[in-house]
């Protein structure tokens, strides 16, 4: 299993009523997923660029993916611009991937036959897994939880577990800034919307 994996389940187990936007979830995966090529050490950051070093040793097949897309010629890519190009739709390529894997199974709410389904967990050691990271407040993971709204136990108290690697703080930062962008984008169109509704009602 991977970051991105354990940050799914995560976002799946503690926020059942309540689903976080998946533009936002994408772009923390996208984040995990560089995340987890630094510790393998398939790339390095220079500044905020990645510089891919080695071909990946990984059976997950979405982080072979993501190895698999990275810039390999100089100027290389930002750490931004990757968050937003790998971003797209990610969210939904992890949760195909969970169901395939029989991890996530479709609920049926009410009565109707053709009612709206809602995916949930199935007991696993992947859930298992990302639940133990979890409760040991692992601080990458704690991290990006934070980023798309869900927040950890130690945060109440103001003893959020310190990220000490200064590549994966620029890529943590790098994620809180494109939620933060993403989020931007929607109050504008919101109010764009709104604007856009008050002229019909006027006319």
């Amino acid at each position: 299993m991977t970051t991105a994996r354990d940050l799914f389940i995560i976002t799946m187990d503690r926020e059942p009523d309540r689903p976080v936007g998946q533009g936002d979830l994408s772009l923390a995966l996208a984040g995990a997923e560089v995340i987890d090529l630094l510790a393998g050490e398939v790339l390095v950051l220079d500044g905020d660029r990645i510089v891919p070093t080695k071909p990946p040793a990984t059976e997950d097949r979405l982080l072979g993916e993501a190895a698999s897309e990275l810039v390999g010629e100089a100027p290389y890519e930002r750490v931004e611009d990757w968050l937003w190009r790998r971003g797209r739709d990610l969210s939904a390529a992890y949760q195909s991937d969970l169901e395939q894997a029989g991890q996530l199974t479709r609920q049926r709410r009410g009565r109707l036959p053709f009612g709206p389904d809602r995916m949930e967990l199935v007991d696993s050691p992947a859930r298992s897994r990302a639940m133990h990271r979890w409760a040991a407040d692992e601080p990458v993971l704690v991290a990006l939880a934070a980023v798309v709204g869900i927040r950890a136990e130690q945060e109440e108290t103001d003893d959020t577990p310190a990220v000490d690697d200064e590549a994966v703080t620029t890529v943590l930062v790098a994620v809180h800034d494109a939620v933060m962008e993403l989020e931007a984008v929607r109050q504008r169109r919101a109010i764009e919307n709104s604007a856009f509704a008050n002229i019909w009602r006027g006319a």
